[in-house]
């Protein structure tokens, strides 16, 4: 069995147990996280450093999920030490003079985005940035919305309306009219609800779907989107939440193919694991409504001092430490690895294992499997996340900083964790 090294001593305030925290859990928060949080044990994450979060009890858990936000780590000491000096200096800002950390967050940023998009409105999650983008469509009169079969785009009342999940969709209806949903991946799919709703189509795909279960789709289809947007006079919005900042071994998911959107969304690496925020990073003329009346979209938290220090340390960073590159490396070198775990069970247990950099996702026969591979797994001290739109996927985004060892703990901890789930499940 792999062993796991173990955090310092907790400090004596660190606050109830973790039975108090699932009661308070019930009482104040969530019954149904509570109830979760206690199939896995009834855990309380108290500190995290690296690829590493660690539990009141003092067991260290190392994390290969976190959502895709992790792509630096936790805690990374560049990132923590800016936030320390802002919170130190200047946390929030009075809105009514300039600030400058937001304004150097924003050119960071945009020397590292496709030439044109040039605009950033900063924003504190990625259904915010899904919101702002849409806003921009719908003001420049794309009032038809065309999004893509396990598209994952945020839970807002916007952003739920191009999430193309009806577990999701169907408490809240009626969502914004005039909707289309098309195959992920089909290009004639996508010519035919362009040619339906013309110049007042706005559409929103990912370069590999993440919560719809690591989807990646056939080369020269971003590129052919952005065609058809151009030849229809549609409106395009990339989102890159997940997939932007190194997560695919490249700065975003669309380099490869040339695509220049009206809108792309930014978000989880972003925050550099620290403080979270998003943006939404648009082209001259498609934010031209926002940059003339300032106060047309706001939010009162939205780029704050504090959250564009993090993202501004957040870019920095992968910059200096060629995360892009490494997680390009690390990404291949971990998918042999898993693909190799999972050779035994393919056709079977395993249907397939696909991904693109850190972002890898292991497909699974039955629902159920997925279950108990992250109970396994967590037994074992390693976390992993599952698919929100795609049940029978289980999804890997470990950080670009997982060291050699952490990579072999890892694929020790998934070879057993698969054997064990092979047999309780015949």
């Amino acid at each position: 069995m792999t062993t796991y090294p173990t955090a310092p001593e907790a400090p004596a305030s660190e606050g109830p147990a973790g039975e108090d925290i699932a009661r308070l859990y019930r009482e104040h928060l969530a019954s149904g996280r509570a109830v979760l949080g206690e199939v896995l044990g009834g855990m309380v994450e108290t500190r995290s450093e690296g690829a590493w979060v660690y539990t009141g009890d003092g067991r260290g858990y190392l994390d290969f999920g976190g959502y895709g936000v992790f792509i630096l780590g936790h805690r990374h000491p560049a990132v923590t030490a800016a936030v320390h000096r802002q919170i130190d200096a200047h946390p929030l800002a009075t809105r009514v003079f300039l600030e400058p950390v937001a304004a150097r967050a924003a050119a960071a940023l945009t020397a590292h985005t496709p030439p044109g998009l040039d605009r950033v409105h900063f924003v504190n999650s990625g259904a915010e940035a899904t919101e702002a983008g849409l806003k921009l469509a719908r003001v420049h009169g794309h009032t038809a919305l065309v999004s893509t079969t396990g598209g994952y785009h945020g839970k807002t009342l916007g952003a739920l309306s191009v999430t193309a999940n009806p577990t999701y969709q169907e408490p809240f209806r009626p969502l914004l009219p005039d909707t289309a949903v098309v195959p992920y991946g089909d290009t004639e799919a996508m010519a035919a609800a362009l040619a339906r709703f013309g110049r007042r189509a706005c559409v929103i795909v990912e370069p590999v779907q993440g919560e719809g279960g690591v989807r990646i789709p056939p080369p020269g289809y971003l590129a052919d989107v952005g065609r058809l947007c151009r030849t229809h006079g549609a409106f395009l919005i990339v989102d890159e939440i997940q997939t932007g900042l190194g997560r695919l071994g490249s700065w975003w998911g669309m380099d490869s193919e040339r695509l220049r959107p009206d809108v792309l969304l930014v978000g989880k690496g972003l925050s550099g694991g620290v403080v979270p925020v998003a943006a939404a990073v648009a082209t001259d003329e498609a934010y031209k409504p926002f940059s003339s009346d300032p106060y047309l979209h706001t939010s009162t938290f939205a780029a704050s001092p504090i959250a564009c220090a993090a993202a501004l340390a957040a870019v920095e960073a992968l910059d200096r430490e060629d995360v892009v590159g490494r997680a390009r490396a690390l990404g291949l070198r971990l998918l042999h690895g898993v693909r190799a775990a999972c050779t035994p069970y393919t056709g079977g247990l395993v249907r397939e294992v696909r991904g693109r950099g850190l972002l890898i996702g292991l497909e699974f026969g039955a629902e159920r499997a997925v279950g108990e591979l992250i109970l396994e797994l967590a037994g074992r001290g390693v976390l992993v996340n599952h698919s929100l739109n795609a049940g029978r996927v289980l999804r890997l985004t470990p950080p670009a900083v997982v060291t050699d060892d952490e990579l072999r703990l890892f694929l020790a901890a998934l070879t057993e964790a698969l054997h064990a789930v092979a047999v309780r499940l015949g």
